[in-house]
């Protein structure tokens, strides 16, 4: 059934501090274990694991957001110390461990249960047409463990989420830095402030800045001009709609409850980023 979209959006608020988790301390060590060299490495090898052994023009092309050059740094280089097989069952331990302890009491509680059971119904319910990383993550065995499965469904949920907001993206034109100059801009933050954006020589970054300048989205001062800022807002909800349909196999109880249930758990983990 169709869900509100105020509530397909809760969800994406929900699932992130769930599924972000695999880019924490515990599971980056374990990959630096590994013989990465740094969280990069660890990073792409993780994520990038579902999609095999792809160059990195591929993944490059999937993640949508990197500037160039940079997956070309990690991939196929990590694949030189671990496979992709290893590569999802480390990341997979890891994740599970960094949310068991991020949650405390609430991941032996009867709720987490249930709503890992809930968010897996839904995440491996959503088209995978068009979706390479989610149906990558699709293919792979759904984990026993509630903990490890509910990190797993929120996985699956956020890059299904991500799927299909690089379609959002590239149907109105921006590309992959260009998001992030627009997401730094939403923030209340500069391009060259923002930790994804900053480390761009200043050349290539004032670049992207100029070109988004001359589309009239970006003003003379760096800031969001009306047609940027409601360029963004178009942006966020076609990504909303198009998620949407991982939450069509729940009624409208369902959803509800597996928002409550997922409302503490979230919070726990974000408690930890803030």
């Amino acid at each position: 059934m169709q869900h509100p979209p105020a509530k397909i959006h809760r969800m994406f608020e929900l699932v992130e501090p769930i599924a972000t988790v695999t880019f924490s301390e515990v599971p980056n060590a374990a990959f630096l274990a590994l013989g990465m060299r740094n969280y990069w490495d660890g990073y792409f090898a993780g994520r990038a694991a579902p999609l095999g052994l792809a160059p990195a023009e591929v993944v490059h092309a999937v993640f949508y957001n990197f500037a160039d050059g940079e997956v070309a740094r990690h991939i196929p280089w990590v694949w030189g110390k671990t496979t992709p097989q290893e590569a999802i069952a480390v990341r997979e331990r890891g994740s599970a461990a960094a949310l068991r302890q991020r949650i405390g009491q609430l991941a032996d509680s009867p709720g987490l249960v249930r709503a890992a059971g809930l968010a897996t119904r839904a995440a491996v319910s959503a088209p995978t047409e068009g979706r390479a990383l989610y149906a990558g993550l699709r293919a792979l065995d759904v984990p026993e463990e509630p903990v490890a499965r509910l990190w797993h469904a929120a996985t699956l949920l956020r890059e299904h989420r991500g799927d299909g907001h690089n379609a959002a993206l590239l149907a109105h034109g921006i590309g992959g830095t260009e998001a992030h100059v627009l997401l730094a801009l939403s923030l209340g933050m500069r391009a060259e402030e923002f930790g994804r954006t900053h480390h761009l020589p200043k050349a290539q970054l004032a670049g992207v800045v100029d070109g988004l300048r001359r589309r009239g989205l970006v003003d003379a001062a760096g800031g969001f001009t009306d047609a940027g800022r409601e360029t963004k807002e178009r942006i966020e909800a076609l990504t909303d709609e198009l998620a949407a349909p991982a939450y069509d196999v729940l009624t409208a109880d369902e959803l509800d409850e597996l928002i409550a249930g997922l409302e503490p758990i979230a919070a726990a983990a974000q408690e930890v980023y803030d």
